[in-house]
């Protein structure tokens, strides 16, 4: 996956909603349905990457739970439980069509580590060129909390940085997004193309998720945000739509559009920029705030005011503005301890006050991303 491939890669997630009928167990059906148009998109020349919620929900069925449980290994049991029967389904429906399916399970750690994220990567470009339809969901047998992506939203985005999607297509119970609630309000209106990472799209959304799911609109913005980061269009549309897979793919205006602001990141930066967890954050003051944002220079430790968090060379801090919001992240030249023994001094005090140089610079720009 060093670059765009001849033929287009589709991530396409489902909702758990979706996937389990609102929470009544796995509604194959509709999962024959989707598995059905992913065939028709390979025919047509398309690679497609399928991640799939569904796992804990129909764990919860099969247990007979009515709620969502919040304990860690309460969601960790019921997902062992239903992952046997959502791979079963999806791998009995592909098979109807002569295709191959692989379950890739990921969890954070998977993605933060860089060779780690390298290697799904290549899993990844193995098993499309082999003709396999990836079905990815997140570990929830062995995920921590402090670790776990939060939603397959999230996730879905991610994997389309990883695959270097051209679209990330999510479905969902919802036409697609409103300027307001749907549900209470008679005048909302469906939104039919924005720019991704628009500020204005979060006060329309609901945070709120559904009683199988854990997301809600709010966290699908958010993905079609961080997957415009490698250049991905994102569609979310209603996956009880007839044929809605076929119809995006034939150009039908469908659900809403949200469409990447600028040129996909490289490669290493495209990493940079999806790490969720971050090892420490970085104070800068707003000179070095403008020569980051205007310059695109690395960062010095003079313009650093503040060092916070437990971090190593190489891991990845956040880079924030005097106001607090995040600006940049990248891989830290030194550790915690040293950064706050420079911050604040001029690259030339480095060596008196440490007794070595390990780098002029606290971020290389080559290892920095701005985010904000």
């Amino acid at each position: 996956m060093s670059g765009r491939s001849s033929s287009e890669r589709w991530v396409v997630k489902v909702g758990s909603a979706l996937v389990t009928d609102d929470g009544r167990g796995l509604d194959r059906t509709r999962i024959a349905a989707w598995v059905e148009q992913i065939a028709e998109l390979r025919r047509r020349g398309l690679s497609v990457i399928l991640v799939s919620s569904g796992a804990v929900a129909e764990g919860m069925q099969r247990l007979g739970w009515r709620q969502r449980p919040r304990a860690v290994h309460e969601l960790q049991a019921a997902a062992a439980v239903g992952q046997m029967g959502l791979v079963q389904a999806y791998e009995a429906e592909f098979q109807r069509y002569g295709l191959h399916t692989a379950q890739v399970l990921l969890t954070h750690e998977d993605l933060s580590n860089r060779r780690r994220y390298l290697n799904a990567r290549s899993t990844l470009k193995t098993l499309l060129e082999l003709g396999v339809v990836p079905v990815v969901n997140e570990n929830d047998t062995v995920v921590t909390d402090e670790i776990r992506f939060g939603d397959n939203d999230t996730l879905a985005a991610l994997v389309a940085n990883l695959g270097e999607a051209d679209q990330l297509v999510i479905l969902t119970d919802q036409q697609g997004l409103y300027d307001g609630d749907p549900r209470s309000n008679p005048h909302a209106a469906l939104v039919r193309e924005a720019r991704a990472g628009d500020p204005s799209l979060d006060a329309m959304c609901s945070a709120a998720a559904g009683a199988v799911g854990s997301g809600g609109m709010l966290a699908k913005v958010r993905a079609g945000a961080r997957a415009a980061r490698s250049g991905t269009v994102t569609r979310i549309a209603s996956g009880r739509e007839e044929r809605v897979l076929l119809r995006l793919q034939e150009g039908e205006a469908l659900g809403t559009r949200l469409s990447p602001a600028a040129e996909p990141l490289a490669a290493r930066k495209r990493w940079l920029a999806g790490q969720l967890q971050l090892r420490g954050k970085l104070w800068l003051d707003a000179g070095a705030v403008r020569v980051l944002r205007e310059q695109g220079r690395s960062l010095l430790a003079v313009g650093v005011s503040r060092v916070e968090g437990r971090f190593s060379r190489g891991e990845v801090v956040a880079c924030l503005g005097p106001d607090g919001v995040e600006v940049a992240r990248g891989l830290a030249n030194y550790g915690a301890d040293e950064a706050r023994r420079i911050q604040g001094r001029g690259s030339d005090e480095i060596e008196s006050l440490l007794g070595y140089v390990g780098e002029p610079e606290l971020i290389h720009r080559d290892n920095l991303v701005l985010t904000g």
